[in-house]
């Protein structure tokens, strides 16, 4: 028995399948990096057997909060910086889905911070897809936690005193099982990499370079870019955590100085999943929460924390 009867439905999907009857117009300015994320997921998901019936999208707030209404699939619009959260809590539920939350770098590195730090050390098994344009877009251009130095915006006319945040360094300290960057504007390994990311067991964190040319024209459009797989010039071992360490403080380092590395950074096939941890120690039955609800026959416990509480006089 499935908490949903498309779960493990074996048929072909169409990516088609995951554009809406009725589309809405994009209100994602023209040139948006936002539409390659659309696009390589609506290419990945497919690749990887999801159905739109087996897919949840949690987003946040911001341009990248868009993202579950140009895809027709389960989606969860949430509050500033809490796509996590929500996330988190519908893969323990029912980890038969596909959870995918997304974000922008103000929702996910600023906000949602805390949230992605320890999502990141329990390796909850889901996908996180950070669109990082360096701006706040949707509030029209305040400087973000991943704006350059000295960057100049509404919220800091005379530039930014503060270094930007490092997503990636971040990651792997905080403990995600996949890092990884890609770009908008190399579709074929934001595909690929999107793929990877979905079918690993764990939690994988995708730092998606999106342009924003209408509030940030000093990132122009993360071009040229480099595959640190595919380059000479680069190597690492991505199951290697102080190397992938190293990798990503050079990536990170290069970006603001006009070189975009991308590609995987680090992957651990080996850990388990915060779901499999709990249910080693006996914190979860192997039963999801989610096929209670589709259980006549199932006997649900009687007692609830407000039992045990006096009435207010």
């Amino acid at each position: 028995m499935s908490a949903f009867n498309a779960i493990g439905e074996e048929r072909e999907i169409d990516r088609d399948e995951y554009t809406p009857g009725i589309e809405p117009q994009p209100t994602w300015c023209p040139g948006c990096g936002d539409f390659g994320v659309l696009k390589a997921l609506k290419q990945a998901l497919p690749e990887v057997g999801r159905s739109p019936e087996e897919t949840l999208v949690c987003t946040g707030i911001g341009c990248s909060g868009k993202l579950n209404s140009y895809l027709d699939s389960y989606g969860f619009h949430t509050i500033h910086g809490r796509s996590l959260p929500v996330a988190r809590a519908a893969n323990l539920a029912n980890p038969g889905l596909e959870v995918i939350a997304a974000g922008g770098d103000g929702d996910g590195y600023g906000i949602g911070g805390n949230h992605f730090i320890h999502t990141a050390r329990e390796n909850h098994d889901m996908t996180y897809i950070v669109f990082n344009n360096e701006i706040f877009g949707l509030t029209k251009g305040q400087t973000s936690p991943t704006s350059p130095k000295g960057h100049k915006s509404k919220t800091q006319p005379h530039g930014s005193a503060k270094s930007p945040i490092r997503p990636l360094s971040l990651s792997l300290t905080a403990g995600s099982s996949y890092v990884a960057r890609t770009a908008a504007v190399n579709p074929n390994q934001a595909k690929e990499i999107l793929i990877e990311a979905m079918e690993h067991d764990g939690f994988a964190h995708v730092d998606f370079l999106t342009q924003c040319p209408t509030w940030n024209k000093d990132a122009k459009q993360y071009v040229p870019y480099i595959d640190i797989q595919d380059s000479d010039d680069y190597s690492h071992d991505i199951h290697d955590r102080g190397e992938a360490a190293d990798m990503a403080q050079q990536a990170e380092e290069a970006l603001y100085e006009g070189e975009v590395l991308t590609g995987r950074f680090y992957v651990d096939d080996d850990r388990p999943s915060y779901t499999q941890e709990k249910q080693e120690i006996g914190e979860m039955p192997e039963e999801p929460l989610a096929e209670r609800y589709f259980d006549d026959d199932y006997e649900w416990e009687t007692e609830r924390s407000y039992d045990l509480l006096d009435r207010h006089a």
